[in-house]
């Protein structure tokens, strides 16, 4: 999954974006708790590893994408 395609799903999920720092992109939600980050160029591609937990921290179940 492409950084851009992660960012239509937290966006869609009521994310807003909070604050930028270079290619890091902070993203907080009115109701959830926590900020999720996510980094890099939105044509890349992000590892499993990171896409899980941005799931995590965003509190969006996995079956749900």
């Amino acid at each position: 999954m492409k950084v851009k395609e992660v960012i239509k799903v937290l966006e869609a999920d009521g994310w807003y974006l909070a604050r930028t720092r270079g290619s890091h992109r902070q993203y907080k939600h009115p109701s959830k708790s926590g900020t999720v980050t996510v980094s890099g160029k939105s044509s890349l591609e992000v590892p499993i590893g990171t896409l899980k937990n941005i799931w995590r921290q965003a509190q969006i179940e996995e079956d749900k994408i």
